[in-house]
C-alpha cells in the first residue's frame, strides 16, 4: 500500500504510483487519516519546513507506523520563504537537521540519522543540497 496525504488534490490525483490518498492541510488539521500501525515507512519529502505542529504531525507519523517503522523526512535549503516557518529561514542546513531530530525527539522517537544526498552535476554551478533524516523508535 503506498497511501498520500497532502495539499494539492491535483498532484494527489496525478500521482499514479498511490494506491489511496487525501488532500489535507496538516497546518489546520495535524492527524493523519490512517489507523494505528498501518505502515512499514513514511515520508515527509521537503515538506517538515512548512510545518506549524511539526510535533503533533510526528506523533500522528509515530501512531500510524507499525513496530520497528522508520520515517524519511528530507528537506533541502530550497523553500517558499513566504510558507516556511520563519525560524527555519535563519538558520543554517546543519541547524535544520538538528531541529529536525528534535522534533522527532519530542514526539518520542530516537536519535535521528542525518545523510548528505546531495547530488554531484559536473559543470552545474547551483548549489542544491538534500538531506535526509531518518527516525525510529
Amino acid at each position: 500500500r503506498i497511501s498520500a496525504t497532502g495539499m494539492n488534490s491535483l498532484e494527489l490525483i496525478a500521482n499514479d504510483q498511490l494506491s489511496d490518498y487525501m488532500a489535507r492541510n496538516l497546518n489546520v488539521n495535524p492527524t493523519l487519516p490512517y489507523d494505528d500501525n498501518t505502515f512499514d515507512a513514511v515520508t515527509c519529502v521537503v515538506s517538515i519546513d512548512y510545518l506549524i505542529h511539526p510535533i503533533e504531525v510526528l506523533k500522528e507519523v509515530r501512531r500510524v507506523l507499525k513496530p520497528g517503522g522508520k520515517v524519511i523526512i528530507s528537506q533541502s535549503n530550497r523553500c517558499f520563504q513566504s510558507k516556511a516557518i520563519a525560524m527555519w529561514l535563519n538558520m543554517n542546513d546543519r541547524q535544520h537537521l538538528e531541529l529536525i531530530n528534535g522534533y522527532g525527539k519530542y514526539a518520542g522517537f530516537g536519535p535521528g540519522k542525518a545523510f548528505d544526498i546531495t547530488a554531484s552535476v559536473p559543470g552545474d554551478p547551483y548549489n542544491n543540497p538534500l538531506f535526509i533524516v531518518e527516525l525510529s523508535e
